[in-house]
């Protein structure tokens, strides 16, 4: 479809990537951009997570500090980095820096903000309608659907493999609406991925700790198999659309190599750290429990020897009568 100059606008928007310099590390803070939707709605999140926190301390409740700075500037903050940062700005122009924001969509930032337990803040913050609508929600068959942990793995799995073995991933490069949906399918994905797992909300039909160790175990090396494929096919991914932007100081095919790679890399590294990560959760979980337990004893004691100083003093005076 040509625009009212005659031009093809997927030619102009190409015309303008390939206009880019070279991108450095510095080019993450030189080359954001603020001017997008993503801005206002980072703002309006952590406004109302603040907000949150604010109105639980004026009524004298506690809430950790390390949930806030896991969710505000944690899960929050990497989405930034992933959208508005330079990252951002070259993701439709170098696939490793789409790989990166993959990354950074998919679990970092979903990790961060499930330990920032932000729907056990509303919870205890919302008024009596709104948070009778989000119980309604968490307790719905559709919401016991998507979040069920093998519904979750399975989207989580099955996303990045769909997204670059078929056209999902070139229709990005050329549709704004496919590519923010995308970014948006990465957050959401990850997150009821990783919430059951790892996160710190009461969320129901949670699974015990041995299912949820085994099912992140599992989806360790299947990102590590994708990487080994994009980079067994490199120049082969969006072929059409990276040749066409004719960049001067990388290939396509040494891109998709860098893209490749990092998805085999990080994927493994921060699947390790979120393990590492659960196995404290784990620990944690298990001296509270043998805590609760132990206090259980000690009441159930106490009142034992109650009970036989009771009879020991009815001994007695039934031998005085």
């Amino acid at each position: 479809m040509l625009s009212a100059t005659g031009a093809d606008p997927a030619l102009t928007s190409i015309s303008a990537v390939a206009e880019l310099p070279v991108f450095t590390p510095a080019t993450v803070f030189t080359a954001a951009n603020l001017d997008q939707w993503m801005t206002v709605a980072l703002v309006v999140a952590a406004g109302l997570y603040l907000y949150g926190v604010h109105k639980l301390r004026a009524r004298g409740d506690r809430w950790p500090l390390g949930r806030t700075l896991a969710f505000v500037p944690g899960g929050l903050g990497v989405i930034a980095v992933a959208t508005l940062s330079g990252l951002g700005t070259y993701d439709d122009t170098l696939f490793s820096a789409h790989m990166v924001q993959h990354m950074l969509l998919s679990m970092v930032a979903p990790i961060l903000m499930a330990l920032g337990a932000p729907v056990t803040l509303a919870l205890r913050t919302l008024p009596g309608k709104p948070r009778g609508w989000l119980l309604a929600f968490l307790h719905s068959r559709y919401f016991h659907l998507v979040s069920h942990p093998l519904i979750a793995f399975t989207f989580f799995i099955a996303t990045p493999y769909a997204l670059y073995l078929s056209g999902w991933y070139p229709a990005t490069l050329t549709s704004t609406w496919v590519h923010e949906f995308t970014h948006v399918h990465f957050l959401i994905v990850g997150s009821l991925f990783f919430w059951p797992l790892i996160g710190l909300d009461p969320l129901p039909g949670r699974w015990q700790y041995p299912a949820r160790a085994l099912m992140m175990i599992i989806s360790m090396p299947l990102h590590a198999v994708l990487g080994v494929i994009v980079m067994q096919m490199a120049g082969r991914i969006a072929t059409g659309y990276y040749e066409g932007l004719q960049l001067s100081w990388i290939s396509p095919e040494s891109d998709q190599q860098v893209g490749g790679g990092l998805l085999w890399a990080s994927g493994d590294l921060i699947s390790l750290l979120m393990l590492a990560a659960f196995v404290t959760q784990w620990i944690r979980s298990d001296e509270r429990t043998a805590a609760r337990i132990d206090r259980q004893l000690d009441r159930t004691s106490g009142e034992d020897n109650e009970l036989d100083a009771y009879n020991a003093r009815l001994a007695r005076l039934a031998e005085r009568g």
